[in-house]
């Protein structure tokens, strides 16, 4: 890569702008647990890879009761979620650090307070700097107060980001927004290194087995029970699978329902008398073991419920991870699987057992589906997604000089040449 710019003097103010861009973001975080925290904290170490004299800067928001250990060194500022005048406060620290080159707002209708997350507006009316917001949830048919909700975002952001092209149409015609501030980055993976199938099985003392898995929060949204009963169709077939639920019940869920409906899926795997087939690990798994897993797996399941789910960040790293992929038909999984895996129908045990089934029984296709999955894997890398992001921050504040300056390639070269 680096050899395609032998003259990297061309490239000192861009050395330059990456080094000094200093960014605040309002999101949930880590500790809190939530897909959304994960991501946002992902994203800010992508970023400061690339600008490593800045100071990564995060405005938590927390939920009602929460109370989170941050990382002092990052987390500098929080918001009580159902506290409208927490977020005025929260705009008016954030114009008072002058060293802050713009903001990066998360945007998901239940991490803010009000109705639809319209709190969150009072912070963005105030904020003086660019603000780019990343949309978690783009619905095709939203209430009155979550198309208010988003119109707002897109009144008062600088750039809105979604992950996928189908947000175009949505938020054109089920928000009426303009989407000429619409800005298309895909949700970044890990920079995965792969291993050998069996050597992941044999870590976690799998050999022999033929691993399907499903990770993340469980609510019952997630529509595991399909995948169970999936599971119980293939094990005449395929006495040696294993499928594994990973992950904790979802803590907001487990507040208000208890582990109901991890006992119903338990309950679910012994009426079909697949003890056998069927593990739960009811941890919330590190990134570490969340890759430990997916490289142990053969058929990654996202049986999902929710037609508009425009967001899956367990679908991505299982990308990332290159491997074969059944999927229900959610917006984002119709968005990104095309080649890349098999689509099925919502609420059948049936349909996922028969996707599962094609995968194993066919190696050839098997194989090239992971090969897909695994290219776009590479494309979609945090170090290439924060790349974007930072080239639109740039452009909003007038100190890139052309868009075309800052290329990955270009990047890339400068971060290979240091």
């Amino acid at each position: 890569m680096a050899q395609q710019y032998e003259d990297l003097s061309a490239f000192s103010s861009l050395r330059d702008l990456l080094n000094r861009t200093n960014l605040c973001t309002v999101s949930d975080y880590p500790p809190r647990e939530c897909g959304i925290a994960t991501f946002t904290r992902d994203l800010i170490d992508a970023i400061h890879q690339f600008t490593p004299f800045s100071q990564p800067s995060v405005v938590a928001v927390n939920e009602p009761g929460g109370i989170h250990r941050y990382p002092r060194e990052r987390v500098r500022y929080q918001i009580y979620q159902d506290v409208p005048e927490s977020y005025i406060q929260a705009a008016e620290w954030i114009n008072d650090h002058e060293e802050f080159d713009g903001v990066s707002v998360q945007h998901e209708h239940g991490i803010y307070g009000g109705a639809a997350g319209v709190y969150l507006s009072e912070l963005l009316c105030r904020v003086k700097k660019p603000i780019v917001t990343t949309l978690h949830t783009v619905l095709k048919k939203p209430s009155e107060d979550e198309k208010r909700s988003i119109q707002e975002v897109f009144n008062y952001s600088d750039a809105v980001v979604a992950m996928v092209p189908a947000a175009r149409d949505l938020l054109r015609d089920s928000y009426e927004v303009d989407i000429k501030k619409l800005h298309i980055i895909p949700h970044g993976v890990p920079n995965i290194r792969r291993i050998p199938l069996d050597e992941a099985k044999e870590e976690f003392g799998l050999s022999g087995r033929t691993v399907l898995a499903t990770f993340g929060l469980l609510s019952r949204g997630k529509g595991i029970e399909y995948a169970i009963e999936a599971v119980g169709k293939l094990a005449p077939k395929h006495p040696e699978i294993l499928y594994l639920v990973l992950g904790q019940t979802h803590p907001v869920v487990r507040r208000h329902q208890g582990e109901e409906y991890r006992n119903f899926l338990q309950d679910r795997v012994k009426e079909l008398g697949i003890e056998k087939n069927v593990v739960f690990d009811n941890r919330y798994l590190s990134l570490e073991e969340i890759i430990d897993y997916m490289n142990a797996t053969d058929v990654f399941i996202t049986p999902y419920l929710n037609p508009d789910q425009i967001v899956s960040g367990v679908l991505s790293y299982a990308l990332g991870c290159g491997k074969a992929i059944v999927s229900t038909k959610y917006l984002y999984a119709q968005s990104v699987l095309e080649g890349k895996g098999v689509l099925v129908d919502f609420e059948s045990g049936d349909a996922i057992a028969e996707g599962v089934d094609r995968l194993l029984s066919d190696p050839e296709y098997r194989r090239e589906v992971e090969e897909e999955s695994f290219r776009y894997g590479r494309r979609t890398t945090w170090h290439n997604v924060a790349i974007e992001y930072l080239n639109l921050y740039y452009q909003l504040s007038g100190r890139a000089k052309e868009p075309a300056e800052f290329e990955p390639e270009a990047v890339e070269a400068v971060a290979e040449a240091e």
